[in-house]
């Protein structure tokens, strides 16, 4: 009797612990997305990314966000729980009554960093473990694509490039880079078609990308109606929480070899020169130090 009682609690035991298990692994996924401003539907030149300071940049901001707003309603339809959205353009574009329900908002500023910096500072606040994956949302090319439109990286004016263990990387492998220290993987990117093209080559073609515009220079582009758009951000968002299963996490081997090139002007007659620097950074948390 005691030997039959005793598989009989192993067996309710095995029983409850699955149960556990399957509850905890049917956990809506945590989503984390970046924004930026170049990439959204309709923005294809500089004077529409300063934001809510000219009208040209107030009426993008508008674009920006129902970009956004798809992208939210497809991974909440698709499942998704907990979702934050992080304002990567640092001018505060965020515009709080156009905000989709079912998120929650960040707003950002120019110089914040990780989170071992000063109180002042949060880079991708909120971000760890806890994430399923990332979603980038109005992203743009590294500096010097041809086809990309607002191409730059961090630095338009200045025309920056970055170089990680030998590899030039734009603001799409930074980022994802600093959310790979945290194993969190890149699941969805969305801009103009050289970004998504840059996204392919980093992230691989798990990751879902969808084309809101297509580069033909610096400032120009073929623009797609935002019905059609909205409606394409929508849907990948919904496929992006399916791969997340296939989706890996961006990282470089540590530590990183990095180098830097970009314009400086000097003198009276502020002619600019190409300055070079070159340096190790110890992990991805650090990546926006350098």
């Amino acid at each position: 009797m005691w030997f039959r009682l005793s598989l009989m609690a192993l067996w309710l035991a095995g029983w409850l612990m699955v149960g556990i298990a399957g509850r905890a692994a049917a956990a809506p996924p945590k989503i984390y997305i970046v924004t930026d401003l170049e990439g959204a539907s309709g923005v294809y030149k500089f004077a529409q990314s300063y934001g809510k300071d000219s009208p040209l940049g107030q009426k993008a901001l508008e674009y920006l966000m129902g970009d956004i707003a798809a992208v939210v309603r497809g991974l909440r339809d698709a499942g998704a729980g907990e979702i934050i959205v992080y304002d990567g353009h640092g001018v505060r574009t965020l515009v709080p009554h156009l905000m989709e329900p079912g998120a929650k908002y960040v707003t950002s500023e120019r110089g914040a960093k990780h989170p071992s910096d000063p109180p002042d500072s949060y880079f991708m606040w909120g971000l760890d473990e806890s994430y399923a994956g990332l979603v980038f949302v109005g992203l743009h090319a590294m500096m010097g694509t041809p086809d990309g439109v607002l191409n730059h990286t961090r630095d338009s004016v200045r025309r920056s490039r970055y170089w990680y263990n030998g590899v030039e990387s734009g603001e799409l492998a930074q980022g994802a880079a600093y959310a790979g220290h945290y194993g969190v993987p890149p699941i969805m990117v969305t801009g103009d078609e050289a970004t998504c093209r840059e996204a392919r080559k980093f992230f691989g073609d798990s990751c879902v990308t969808v084309a809101v515009k297509k580069g033909l220079a610096r400032e120009a582009a073929v623009l797609y109606p935002f019905a059609e758009t909205r409606q394409a951000l929508y849907e990948g968002a919904k496929r992006a929480v399916a791969v997340i299963p296939q989706c890996k996490p961006y990282t470089l081997q540590l530590p990183i070899q990095a180098k830097k090139q970009h314009l400086l002007s000097e003198g009276p007659d502020k002619k600019p020169r190409l300055v070079t620097e070159e340096g190790t950074i110890p992990d991805a948390l650090h990546i926006f130090d350098f």
